[in-house]
């Protein structure tokens, strides 16, 4: 999935803004602005540890985005097999 593509962007913060309660344009100017307090506030408390320990540490993040599942579900995201 190229989030290059406006397109494809516009489908990930979609769907990444409904499973966190905000609209995609209002996600999309927070992660541009590096604020994540509306989307941490819309996620459990368990979620929002895991997440703010996930954009702490490098190395874990490229793990979880290395990991078969993410890859399975960028390209199901990506509109492939």
């Amino acid at each position: 999935m190229d989030i290059n593509n406006s397109k494809n962007l516009d489908m990930l913060l979609g769907i990444v803004g409904a499973k966190l309660g905000m609209k995609p344009d209002e996600l999309k100017r927070q992660l541009e602005s590096g604020k994540f307090d509306s989307a941490l506030k819309n996620m459990s408390k368990s979620d929002a540890e895991k997440f703010q320990q996930v954009l702490s540490n490098p190395k874990l993040l490229e793990q979880l985005i290395s990991a078969p599942q993410a890859k399975a579900l960028y390209k199901k995201l990506a509109g492939g097999e």
